[in-house]
């Protein structure tokens, strides 16, 4: 079986153990678990790129470039969320999660629901 690379966004200082990034694009950094055979086969820390190289497609593309397949976010707006679509990630809602490990659990689980647009926050200049 393959391997899946899952990217969940989180605080510093990142890791199974951080709380989840409440947005994606806003985040300190990215940890990107690697699972095969319902297992975690390895972790490690990607990163965050600014906004402003690029606005909302930085970090979509920033993750697609760097393997990524599936993401696990509490809160997006609708423009990444399209974004995400273009590059073929996969984007799940995790804003039950409290920690990365919490997400990756539900993921192993097959419990988290698709990230549809009712789960967007309004973004698109405001800050947030």
């Amino acid at each position: 079986m393959k391997s899946v690379i899952v990217a969940i966004p989180s605080s510093s200082p990142g890791g199974l153990d951080s709380p989840l990034g409440a947005h994606f694009g806003h985040c300190d950094l990215y940890t990107v678990v690697e699972v095969m055979d319902g297992q975690v086969k390895d972790v490690r820390l990607l990163p965050n790129v600014p906004h402003q190289q690029g606005g909302c497609m930085a970090p979509v593309n920033h993750l697609a470039q760097n393997g990524v397949q599936v993401l696990i976010a509490g809160g997006m707006g609708m423009r990444p969320l399209m974004g995400f679509n273009q590059v073929g990630i996969d984007v799940l809602y995790g804003g039950n999660a409290q920690t990365v490990k919490d997400a990756v659990d539900g993921f192993l689980k097959g419990v988290l629901q698709q990230f549809t647009s009712d789960f967007t926050c309004g973004g698109g200049g405001g800050g947030n």
